[in-house]
This record gives structure tokens, sequence and C-alpha cells, in this order.
């Protein structure tokens, strides 16, 4: 994605398309970094963590009215931030006609299921063929805060992951999933295959997670990182595997393959995190199972779920 700018000399007319983002940095945020605490405290204006690292690159964010210069900036409590958003422009992708299953939709929000192998977003590498473009075809209408490339973006998936996914279909419904998401009430379950079997019938894994030191691809458990908490449920042992269901109380990059990989159990058919022997599974053996949320207008608690595409598969237990 790449983010637009609005050097000065773009006149009155652009200036109206901007919008700007302002907040005090409360007592919490002290010490944070300043791509962190602006996702964390625009109101989800600002989406993600890479999409505020974005806007700081591009010169569109202030720290105490100096433009800030690096996303790692320790902002200090009472600092005062201001950020300038792009005007979103979600007309900018082309829709297609890709095979998307929606569960449901309204006039707010959206869920859909996302299939293995399909990226979210349109980045470098994957300009089109993208969960996005699925969406502008199949839905008539989509929130515009994730900017042109990210219209009615909540959460993602990684590309090889499968599951249902929710989707705001207008600005206010984006506002307060995100609000949802930084407060921690949307609850995500998962299925995975993991090699081996567990010691235990459940567990709990809290291990901060950060980039890797050695390849910046990757993510590691680090005591420096930020605070990743897994919940595991033994539903079904295979032969050399495990079936789980897997609950993050928070949402890392990589989180379960990373915390799966850290105790020896690392996800069927994981390229990166897994080892020579469970990656020939023919997939990541990883599917959002279920997704639970406040509706944006009505309040209700929704709950809904995906069919685990692998969870009944005898060869499951990956190979010697």
């Amino acid at each position: 994605m790449t983010d637009q700018t609005f050097p000065e000399n773009r006149g009155i007319a652009d200036a109206a398309e901007r919008e700007q983002v302002s907040f005090t940095v409360p007592d919490s945020g002290g010490g944070e970094r300043l791509d962190s605490a602006l996702f964390s405290f625009s109101g989800g204006r600002v989406p993600s963590r890479s999409r505020a690292a974005g806007l700081i690159r591009e010169g569109l964010v202030r720290v105490n009215g100096a433009p800030a210069e690096k996303s790692g900036l320790r902002v200090q409590a009472g600092d005062r931030v201001d950020c300038t958003l792009p005007a979103p422009k979600p007309d900018a992708n082309l829709p297609q006609d890709l095979p998307l299953r929606v569960l449901y939709q309204d006039d707010y929000i959206a869920v859909v299921v996302k299939p293995a192998g399909m990226v979210v977003h349109p980045a470098a590498g994957n300009p089109d063929g993208t969960l996005v473009n699925a969406l502008l075809y199949h839905l008539d209408n989509l929130s515009g805060i994730g900017g042109e490339a990210r219209p009615g973006i909540v959460h993602r998936l990684d590309k090889d992951t499968s599951g249902v996914m929710l989707v705001a279909k207008c600005d206010e419904a984006h506002l307060s999933l995100s609000g949802q998401w930084a407060r921690h009430t949307v609850e995500k379950h998962y299925r995975a295959v993991v090699w081996g079997h567990m010691k235990e019938k459940e567990g709990r894994i809290d291990r901060p997670i950060a980039r890797s030191k050695t390849d910046r691809k990757k993510m590691a458990v680090d005591p420096a990182g930020r605070e990743a908490v897994t919940l595991w449920r033994v539903l079904e042992e295979y032969p050399r595997s495990t079936l789980l269901d897997v609950h993050i109380l928070t949402g890392r990059t990589h989180q379960i393959r990373v915390h799966m990989s850290s105790l020896g159990h690392p996800v069927l058919g994981d390229p990166i995190y897994g080892k020579t022997h469970v990656k020939d599974a023919g997939r990541l053996m990883l599917h959002a199972y279920s997704i639970a949320f406040d509706h944006p207008k009505t309040g209700e608690r929704m709950v809904f779920t995906a069919p685990c595409p692998f969870e009944n598969d005898s060869a499951s237990g990956g190979t010697e």
C-alpha cells in the first residue's frame, strides 16, 4: 500500500479532502511507540500499526507540533499527537468476481469466509485477486477508514489461514468494531492441527512476541516484545498430531504459529515456523473457526462460525 501525501502546494481543494486526528497521550500510553499509540488512541481512525507507520513515513504525523520521523519514537503522557489522514478512496480497487462465502450482512457489517491462499488486501506483489477485490464485487458498500487499499477491513488473517472475517460496511461500524478490538471484547477461536501430542489437555501461553532479530520476515518470542496470550484446548488426537481449539486474547502477527512453535508443536503445513517433517501438509492447518462481537448499531452479541475444512481429515497426521 502506498499512502498519499498532501504537499502544501496542492491547494485548498485537496486540504478539504484531508481529515485531522488529534489526541493527547494518556497516562496509560506513556512510553509507548508512536505507531502503537497512534493505533491505540486514534479512536479507530488509524486501523493498524502498519497503517500508522505508513502515515509517519509520509510525514503526516506531528508530536507536540514537530514532524515525527520514526515509528519507534517513545511518546510520553501529555504529548500532543496530530495526524493528517489522506481521503479514503475505496473505489480505487477493481471489483473482481472471486469465490467468496458471505455468512451474513446488513447495512453495517458483513461476515465472510476467507479461503486459504487469498491475501486480505492489495500490497506489493499482490495488486489484485485479494479479499478486498472480492468484497467490492459481492457487497454493496464498504467503510473507507482503512484507506483506498483496505476498505472495510477491520482485522486480518494470514494469506494461508482460512476462516471467518468481520467486515465494516460503513465508517460508524468500523469505529465501533475497532474500539471493540482495542478493548479486547471481540472473541476469536481457531482450529489448528499441530505436530505431536500435548502433555496436558489445555493450557495458556503468555509469551511476548516481537520481530525476529535474525530474520525480519519472521516474528519470535522475545521478553522485550508486546504482550501475547494464547489459550489452547485439545479437541482430538491423530497418530502424529493434535487438533486444537485456540483462543487468542491478543492479536499479534503470526501469534498462534509463533506460540505453538515455541512449545515444540508447530502448526502443520507452516513453511516459516515448522520443521521439515511438518511442512508437507498440503496447506497451513490453521482456520479461524468463530468470531463473537457486539453489533455496532444494536449492541446485540453476535457469534458466527465457519466449519473447519480439515477438522475431520484423517490425513491431518502430517508426514514422518
